[in-house]
């Protein structure tokens, strides 16, 4: 699923729908590293909340240099 579409400034999903995805177990990953494109091109700032959502509430673990959170388990 890509977040906030293809430049990042979609909103879709939004943070409730992707709350509730995480929920009940329907995304496992969240490659991190998004932010918010809002400011330059003027669209939704979805996906930097999103990001912001798993950051704040999952463990990031590097592979190969990419962070990676596991949304598998429950949201602290």
């Amino acid at each position: 699923m890509a977040v906030g579409g293809f430049n990042g400034t979609d909103p879709s999903p939004a943070l409730a729908q992707f709350q509730e995805l995480a929920a009940a177990h329907k995304i496992h990953w969240f490659v991190g590293g998004a932010g918010s494109a809002r400011s330059q091109s003027g669209g939704s700032d979805d996906a930097a909340e999103i990001a912001a959502w798993v950051r704040q509430n999952y463990t990031a673990t590097t592979v190969g240099g990419t962070t990676l959170y596991d949304l598998s388990g429950a949201a602290s």
